[in-house]
């Protein structure tokens, strides 16, 4: 991974991070004896398979808005637009909430109590390392703009 210089300075792919976790998540729920969600398998499945596609819809419509505004959406990148408008206008997070959501509908659908619970560090994660160092980049790039975008949208929804 090669950090631009001008750049939030993210040192990981928040994308990997998820992933990891997901796995890490079925492992240890796997050694653990895999603690079942206090759900139907037929709600499981369902409210799974509709948080993992709604997730995902969302993760590519903001990637689309990202490209559509000529910036790359990677976070370790340049960004050389504000991108406000879609999903933007709801979350100023939505490709972390759109991977917060597929995530967890993963681990809804394979009834994994353990990953599910796993997502709950990494949002913390997500929200301190890479979250608030966007925030400082975008408010030292875009100042006033950036600030009143912060100041009428939530950060995640």
């Amino acid at each position: 991974m090669d950090i631009d210089q001008d750049s939030a300075g993210v040192k990981f792919m928040p994308p990997a991070a998820f992933a990891g976790t997901l796995v890490a998540g079925l492992a240890l729920g796997r050694f653990l004896g895999s603690p079942d969600l206090p759900l139907s398998h037929a709600t499981e499945r369902g409210i799974g398979w509709l948080a993992a596609i709604l997730g995902v819809g969302i993760v590519f419509s903001a990637i689309g808005l990202f490209r559509s505004a000529g910036t790359d959406p990677q976070p370790w990148k340049r960004t050389t637009a504000l991108v406000t408008e879609g999903v933007y206008r709801w979350s100023r997070n939505p490709m972390y909430f759109g991977m917060a959501l597929a995530y967890a509908g993963v681990a809804i659908w394979l009834d994994s109590l353990v990953t599910l619970l796993l997502l709950i560090p990494l949002v913390f994660v997500i929200q301190r390392e890479v979250i608030e160092r966007e925030e400082a980049y975008l408010t030292a790039k875009f100042g006033e703009r950036y600030l009143a975008y912060k100041g009428s949208v939530r950060r995640w929804i």
